[in-house]
């Protein structure tokens, strides 16, 4: 009998090992930080990343405050919102919006990037953005994580 000795196993919400993970922003580009951040949320940096199951870690990302944009993007990115009333569509740039609340623009960029369905709310409530260095996750215990070393 000629069979496979193996089977492939899947992560699902019992078996899934969600660590606490801690992000500086000071200095970083926001796209950059951002993709790598949704892969960390989402799980792809695991060895038993399952599509369909939120098998990622619990990202806080302190000194939101501090994260830079590249060329003129500060002035030309737009953010663009409807009111849902006839002619309500309203548009702030990145300054506009930084200035309003800094952890907002991080949101923003890192919800992009993650799936469009209840996965991709569910894995959004894993991310918390803070202002400066102080955050309310320190029971956790996140453990710091370098972007520049992951790829």
């Amino acid at each position: 009998m000629n069979t496979l000795s193996y089977k492939t196993i899947s992560a699902n919400k019992a078996t899934v090992n969600k660590e606490w993970v801690l992000v500086d922003a000071d200095g970083q580009t926001l796209g950059r930080l951002a993709s790598k951040v949704a892969k960390l949320i989402r799980g792809k940096y695991k060895t038993n990343y399952t599509p369909h199951v939120d098998c990622g870690d619990n990202v806080v990302i302190i000194n939101a405050e501090k994260i830079n944009l590249t060329g003129t993007k500060w002035n030309d990115k737009t953010y663009i919102r409807h009111t849902g009333y006839p002619g309500g569509q309203r548009s702030l740039t990145a300054q506009e919006m930084f200035d309003k609340n800094p952890t907002r623009l991080i949101e923003k960029a890192v919800k992009g990037m993650l799936p469009k369905n209840k996965l991709g709310s569910a894995l959004f409530r894993n991310l918390y953005v803070y202002v400066g260095t102080e955050h309310e996750q320190g029971a956790q215990k996140p453990t710091t994580i370098n972007l520049n070393d992951l790829k």
